[in-house]
């Protein structure tokens, strides 16, 4: 007698092979997990003990760039009359340049100052966002410092390409920007803050706001890179004078312009809480 089950011989699929299910919202939990867990066991494996964090403009490039698309601009105009505001921006871009470029010389200090520690492995690696800009300019360094570096890539509709400087087997793509934003501070020891727009604010005052409340556990010293742009861009001073912030809050950070005195003071900082 012919079985009811004759002719369906498929076993049934197992619930984590479902792309189905995995990809619906019910097992939206399970996707955070992956994004939490998953870095943590690559962490792990490639023995990253703590990390120096990165952050600023997608938009930067590097000063051959800038100046490249500064001089076609300048030609353009002489011959056409190109309209002033492509004039301006060109030359902005010719002005961050010198964040990239710095941005860039101060990883790769770092890198070699890391690398010259003793069991230096996994100390104080250079991390970024993974992007362009800021983030190539960090990744860079590292690189040409000879040492491995982290990309936290994000996926966006625009803007974010992972750069080509961090290291493969540390580059990661989230899709999640709260758990991005965990990893960015649960190893990180230090934060340079370079110029940049509404992604780096959001990561500067976040991170603040969690040294300020005393929620990050630990001193994580923060470089906040370039005073001529947040000077004219944020006026920390008036949160002092409206009483939003109290005065000792301005100590959580320093300003610097300099790849040298960044250097010296995150080395210091770094060298008497961690090494």
């Amino acid at each position: 007698m012919a079985s009811e089950q004759d002719g369906n011989d498929k076993w049934p699929e197992k619930a984590y092979k479902n792309l189905d299910f995995l990809m619906g919202s019910d097992a939206r939990p399970i996707r955070v997990l992956c994004e939490f867990i998953e870095p943590a066991t690559r962490f792990e494996r490639h023995n990253v003990k703590d990390t120096i964090v990165f952050f600023g403009s997608s938009r930067a490039t590097p000063r051959d760039e800038a100046e490249r698309e500064l001089a076609q601009v300048r030609a353009k105009a002489a011959e056409t009359g190109t309209p002033s505001l492509e004039l301006e921006r060109a030359e902005r871009a010719v002005a961050m340049a010198q964040y990239y470029e710095d941005a860039a010389a101060l990883a790769e200090k770092l890198t070699a100052w890391s690398l010259s520690l003793p069991e230096n492995s996994g100390r104080f690696v250079i991390t970024s966002g993974g992007g362009p800009g800021i983030m190539e300019a960090a990744n860079r360094g590292a690189a040409a410092a000879g040492g491995k570096s982290i990309g936290l890539n994000i996926s966006l509709p625009f803007e974010q390409q992972p750069n080509r400087y961090q290291t493969n087997e540390l580059a990661f793509e989230f899709h999640y920007f709260f758990i991005r934003k965990f990893w960015f501070v649960y190893l990180a020891k230090a934060l340079v803050i370079f110029p940049g727009g509404f992604g780096t604010f959001d990561e500067l005052f976040e991170l603040l706001t969690l040294a300020q409340t005393k929620k990050l556990a630990k001193y994580v010293p923060i470089v906040i890179y370039g005073t001529d742009y947040w000077n004219d861009i944020i006026d920390f001073d008036a949160l002092v004078r409206w009483g939003t912030i109290n005065p000792e809050d301005l100590n959580l950070f320093q300003f610097h312009d300099s790849v040298d005195g960044a250097f010296e003071f995150l080395k210091t900082e770094l060298t008497k809480h961690y090494v």
